[in-house]
């Protein structure tokens, strides 16, 4: 809710939120998927250019329903 509250508010910045899902790391105790693959969608929204999407909620797949 607060991603598409900004994301409304915020006309010339891009608001989104990524989710890395589970990943391989000491706190999950290596269950998971690879950090790399964790960071797919934090990167994706960190390379959106400015006709990008904004209010949305990503994946490594793809958008997630609100």
């Amino acid at each position: 809710m607060l991603t598409t509250q900004y994301a409304k508010e915020l006309k010339d910045v891009k608001v989104n939120a990524a989710d890395p899902g589970q990943t391989a790391t000491d706190f999950t105790g290596g269950l998971g998927h690879s950090v790399a693959d964790g960071a797919e969608s934090i990167v994706t929204l960190a390379t959106i250019g400015p006709d990008g999407p904004t209010g949305q909620f990503i994946d490594r797949f793809g958008n997630l329903p609100w």
